[in-house]
C-alpha cells in the first residue's frame, strides 16, 4: 500500500501527520509552499480541486477532509487503537474531530486572515476580537471535558492529534491559556510524544526550506 500525504507547516495537516506516525504507518509527505501559491498549482488542483490540505493519496486514490482521513487511518491501523473500540465512544470521537473541525477551526480562521469574513475598512480588529471571544468560551468546554484525564479517552486517540493543532494555533496568535489549565495539560503532554516532536522538527525542516527558496 503506497501512502502519500499532502501538506503544508503551520495548517491542520499537522494532525493526520501525527496520527499516521502514532499508527507507525509507512507513508511520503508531500510538502506545499502555500507563500507561492504551490496549492492553486494545476498539478495540485488535478489532485485535489479543493486546494486545501490535508489530501491522502492512498494507491492513486485522493481523500480529503481531516475527520475522513483521520478515521481512514484509524480503521486502517486497527492496532493503533486510534479510535476507541466501543462503538458509542467511536462516535464520540468523531464528534470531537468535528468540532475541532468545524466548531474551532473556523474562528482560528478568522484570526489569520479577517478579510476573507469582512472586508469592511476598519473591519479587521473586530472580526478578531469576536473570534477570540468565540475561542475563549470553546476552549472553556474542552477545559472541562479534558478535567481529570490525561486524553479525551482512556488512552490517545486521534482527537487528541486534532485539539493539539486547534491549541498549537491559538498559541501562535497569542490566545491566553492561563485560565485553562486541563487545555495546558493537555498540549504540554502532547508535545513530549515522539510523534510529535517529529513532526514538529520536520516542519521547522521544511520551513527553512522554503524560506532558502524564497
Amino acid at each position: 500500500m503506497n501512502i502519500a500525504l499532502y501538506y503544508a507547516p503551520i495548517t491542520c495537516a499537522l494532525a493526520p501527520y501525527v496520527t499516521l506516525t502514532e499508527a507507525g504507518a509507512n507513508f511520503d509527505v508531500r510538502p506545499l509552499n502555500f507563500r507561492k501559491n504551490q496549492h492553486l498549482s494545476p498539478e495540485y488542483l488535478k489532485v485535489n480541486p479543493k486546494h486545501k490540505v490535508p489530501l491522502l493519496v492512498v494507491d492513486g486514490k485522493t481523500l480529503s477532509e481531516s475527520i475522513a482521513i483521520q478515521t481512514w487511518i484509524a480503521r486502517t491501523f486497527p492496532q493503533a487503537k486510534l479510535l476507541p473500540s466501543d462503538p458509542w465512544q467511536e462516535l464520540q470521537a468523531m464528534s470531537i474531530m468535528s468540532w475541532c473541525s468545524g466548531g474551532i477551526h473556523p474562528f482560528l480562521a478568522r484570526i489569520n486572515s479577517p478579510v476573507k469574513v469582512c472586508d469592511a475598512p476598519g473591519a479587521e480588529d473586530s472580526v478578531k476580537r469576536l473570534a477570540t471571544g468565540n475561542l475563549m468560551e470553546l476552549f472553556k468546554i474542552a477545559d472541562d471535558m479534558l478535567a481529570g484525564r490525561e486524553y479525551f479517552f482512556d488512552h490517545f486517540t486521534a482527537p487528541d492529534a486534532h485539539f493539539f493543532w486547534c491549541q498549537r494555533r491559538a498559541r501562535q496568535f497569542g490566545i491566553d491559556f492561563s485560565g485553562f489549565k486541563h487545555c495546558t495539560a493537555h498540549f504540554e503532554r502532547m508535545e513530549k510524544r515522539p510523534s510529535v516532536q517529529k513532526v514538529v522538527a520536520f516542519e521547522k525542516s521544511v520551513q527553512d526550506q522554503f524560506a532558502k527558496a524564497a
